[in-house]
């Protein structure tokens, strides 16, 4: 699993780096937060490690930006700070913070922080894992209907084809079928991410406990052969 650490201090960036690596995490450490924004928006990440006051983007801007971006709005994230008082906890909250975590950090409050946090990146991980599947998919939008055939698909969304002139941040209603399950699955989703020559990727924003299962079933089947 790939963490990343930002903080302006070289010295709590250092000894972060050093537990979490002990612990058997690969470890991106930051001391710049604008550095840290353009690697949110471009890379993948299991989990996310920010300070409470930094320059240029302070602590809970950060983690607004990373709950507004595409691959990393759900990744957990916990706050270092040396600030124990009520309102920037209450701050770190509203932004979207997942644990605190006091400053300088010990081995132990970490192990307590990462033994929760673990189950969190696990499931966050798993549901960016994309298998083939060819399927025809029925698209329903505000503006009318298309059809287009599916590439890959995951827990978290699917790949399709045809993009029906769909742009990103635009909402649609799905209805496809899995190998070996009777049942049409029919999630709405939402594009977040538009790919050459025509492809868009959509991720599932209302997915019914019976879909959730059908496409786990499909995952775990073909891992499994």
């Amino acid at each position: 699993m790939k963490l990343m650490i930002v903080d302006d201090e070289p010295e709590v960036l250092k000894v972060l780096k050093s537990l979490l690596e002990s612990l058997g995490y690969e470890v991106l450490a930051l001391a710049d937060s604008r550095e840290a924004a353009q690697r949110v928006d471009r890379q993948k990440l299991d989990g996310i490690f920010v300070d409470a006051r930094m320059p240029h983007m302070d602590g809970p801007e950060l983690v607004r930006h990373i709950r507004r971006s595409t691959s990393n709005s759900s990744v957990p994230i916990v706050m270092l700070t040396g600030y124990d008082d009520v309102e920037t906890m209450r701050t770190g909250f509203r932004a979207g913070i997942t644990f605190f975590l006091p400053k300088p950090p010990q081995l132990t409050q970490l192990a307590g922080v990462l033994k929760p946090l673990h189950g969190a990146m696990l499931r966050e991980k798993r549901s960016y894992i994309r298998l083939p599947l060819r399927t025809i998919v029925n698209c329903r939008t505000e503006k009318g209907q298309f059809t287009s055939a599916s590439l890959n698909i995951g827990e978290g969304g699917m790949l399709l084809e045809q993009s029906g002139g769909l742009e990103v941040g635009q909402e649609l209603e799905l209805r496809f079928s899995l190998p070996q399950h009777q049942e049409m699955l029919n999630p709405r989703a939402t594009v977040v991410r538009k790919e050459p020559p025509n492809r868009i990727a959509v991720r599932f924003t209302d997915l019914s406990r019976e879909d959730r299962l059908a496409i786990q079933d499909y995952i775990g089947g073909i891992v499994k052969e």
